[in-house]
C-alpha cells in the first residue's frame, strides 16, 4: 500500500491489526491487476462505513475511577464514524479483533434491544439510581444515530424512570431531541456538555472528519441555552501546538452562545492511540510532529502516556501547569462554574449549589426515580 495515499474523510491514516492477533496483513503489489469491486476496505481511498448489531447483556457500564464524575455509563455504539484521530476509545475496537485504525472509524456496531435491556437494569430491586452518562466512550449522536434512534430509545427510556443523565457529544443530531432535553433540564435530571476541540475549520476537518464544524457546535450551544437546557463547553482535547492556543478563544465565544461551565482534558494517547496520532501528524503536521510528541511526552514522564489516575486527564510539570492556569483565568473571567467533572459535592453555604446541581453529572437529582407500573407486565 502506498504510505502517501490519501483516504478521504478519516482521521486515522493507517489500519495497524489489533493487538489480540498474532497476524497482521501487509499489502504488496504483486503486478496482477485487481478488479475494484474486490479491493481490500482498507486500501480503498475512500473506504465504506458498515454497521454491525451488537448482541447487548448488560447496556449499562459501572466503573469506580476516582477522577471521573460517573459510575454508570450508556454507550448506545461501539467505533465512531466521526473519526477523531486522537480518540482515546479507539484501542477498544481490539477487544472486537479489529484495527483501532480505519476499522474504528468504517465498522460500527450497535446496541440491540436497548430499551428493554435498560428496562431490566432499572427494575433491578437492587439497582441504586446514579446518574447515567451518554457519550463516554463513542459519541452518542454519531451519523448512525439518525437511522437507529438508539441514542432517543435511551433517552425516552430514562425520562419514564425520572432518572438523572448526563451527554458529551459533537454531533449535531442532539438537537433533534430537544423535546425530551427540555423535559430532563425541567425537572434537574440533565448536563449536556459539547466538546469543541478548535474554532479552526481546516484544523477540525482534519482531525475530526466527519464531525460539526465548529460554527455548528457554538449554534448548537446557543440553540441549547435558549431552550433553558444548562449546558456547557468541553475543551477536549487539548494538544500542544496544535489547538492549545485556542483554550480561551473557545471557552470565550462557548459562553458568549450560552455555556455557563467548562472543561477541558490534555490528550491521552493510550496503546494503539500513539502510532495512530504520530502517522497523522506526520502526514498533516512533519515540521512540527516531533516537538509536539516531545511536549506530550513531558506532560506524561516521558512516556506518551500514563493511566495514573488524578493526571491521566492533566498531565504533570509545567506545560500542564500552564493550561491548569490559563483555564482557571478565563473560567473566572467568563464568570462560569466549576467544570463538569468535579466530584465535589455542594455546601450549604455554597450560593452556586443549586446551579451546581445542575450541572454537575455527580449532584443531578435521584429524588425523582420512579419505576413506571405499566413497564411491569415486561417481567412478568
Amino acid at each position: 500500500m502506498d504510505e502517501s495515499k490519501k483516504i478521504k474523510g478519516r482521521g486515522a491514516t493507517r489500519n495497524p491489526s489489533p493487538r489480540y492477533l498474532d497476524t497482521s496483513k501487509t499489502p504488496v503489489d504483486d503486478g496482477w491487476s485487481v478488479d475494484p469491486m474486490w479491493e481490500p476496505e482498507f486500501l480503498k481511498s475512500s473506504p465504506a462505513t458498515r454497521f454491525y448489531p451488537d448482541k447487548t447483556k448488560n447496556l449499562i457500564s459501572t466503573n469506580q475511577s476516582p477522577d471521573i464524575p460517573f459510575e454508570q455509563s450508556i454507550n448506545p455504539y461501539k467505533g465512531c464514524e466521526f473519526g477523531c484521530v486522537y480518540c482515546y476509545a479507539r484501542p477498544t475496537h481490539a477487544y472486537l479483533d479489529l484495527s483501532p485504525g480505519l476499522d474504528f472509524e468504517t465498522k460500527i456496531f450497535f446496541k440491540t434491544n436497548p430499551v428493554d435491556r435498560l428496562r431490566e437494569a432499572l427494575e433491578n430491586p437492587n439497582y441504586q439510581c446514579k446518574t447515567i452518562a451518554l457519550g463516554t466512550n463513542t459519541d452518542p449522536y454519531q451519523p448512525i444515530e439518525k437511522e437507529k434512534r438508539i441514542t432517543r430509545q435511551v433517552l425516552e427510556t430514562l425520562l419514564d424512570y425520572r432518572h438523572p443523565v448526563s451527554i458529551v457529544t459533537k454531533g449535531t443530531l442532539i438537537l433533534r431531541d430537544l423535546d425530551l432535553l427540555q423535559e430532563f433540564a425541567r425537572q434537574g435530571l440533565l448536563s449536556v456538555a459539547i466538546s469543541i476541540t478548535t474554532l479552526s475549520t481546516d484544523l477540525k476537518t482534519k482531525m475530526e472528519p466527519r464531525s460539526a464544524s465548529p460554527s455548528t457546535r457554538l449554534r448548537i450551544v446557543k440553540t441549547l441555552a435558549d431552550a433553558d437546557v444548562r449546558v456547557g463547553v468541553m475543551v477536549a482535547p487539548i494538544i500542544p501546538m496544535l489547538n492549545d492556543q485556542e483554550l480561551e478563544s473557545i471557552v470565550t465565544q462557548a459562553t458568549e452562545s450560552g455555556a455557563r461551565f467548562a472543561g477541558y482534558v490534555m490528550i491521552r494517547l493510550p496503546l494503539e492511540v500513539e502510532p495512530i496520532f504520530v502517522a497523522w501528524l506526520d502526514e498533516h503536521y512533519p515540521l512540527k510532529a516531533e516537538r509536539i510528541m516531545n511536549r506530550i511526552k513531558d506532560m506524561r514522564g516521558g512516556q506518551a502516556y500514563r493511566s495514573g489516575w488524578g493526571t491521566r486527564m492533566r498531565g504533570i510539570g509545567p506545560y500542564a501547569d500552564m493550561i491548569s492556569k490559563r483555564f482557571e483565568i478565563i473560567k473566572r473571567k467568563r464568570g462560569i462554574l466549576e467544570e463538569s467533572d468535579d466530584r465535589r459535592t455542594p455546601k450549604e453555604d455554597n450560593p452556586n449549589e443549586s446551579l451546581d446541581r445542575l450541572h454537575n453529572p455527580s449532584t443531578l437529582r435521584t429524588d425523582l426515580f420512579q419505576r413506571p407500573v405499566d413497564q411491569l407486565p415486561l417481567f412478568r
